[in-house]
């Protein structure tokens, strides 16, 4: 039985640390948040026009399903609203865009950012 927990996974370090790798692999699982990361790419689109050109690749995503991809992509802080469009009276639409261009997983903890 591990004492101090530095080896074995049981320290607060490290649970934090895959924690936040398990929500990125979570995050980055399947095609479809490929693509929307793609899409949006280096710039700032709403989500209409994401879901336009996730059509376009042949993708059929109703908006709850696409919201929920985007939901997922948010929560790991890979993307992030980054405004709203306003037209008429309806709801503001998201505008969204990358937080992230690389991740760097550093497996000895060393990095506190």
């Amino acid at each position: 039985m591990c004492k101090d927990h530095r080896h074995c996974g049981g320290g607060s370090d490290h649970r934090k640390r895959l924690e936040k790798l398990k929500g990125l692999a979570k995050a980055l699982h399947g095609p479809p948040r490929w693509e929307i990361i793609e899409i949006i790419g280096e710039g700032e689109l709403t989500t209409g026009e994401i879901r336009e050109e996730m059509e376009e690749r042949g993708y059929e995503l109703s908006q709850p399903g696409l919201y929920y991809h985007l939901s997922e992509l948010k929560e790991a802080g890979i993307i992030e609203v980054s405004g709203y469009l306003e037209e008429g009276m309806g709801a503001p639409e998201k505008k969204w865009v990358l937080k992230k261009r690389k991740i760097v997983i550093d497996l000895l903890g060393e990095d506190k950012t």
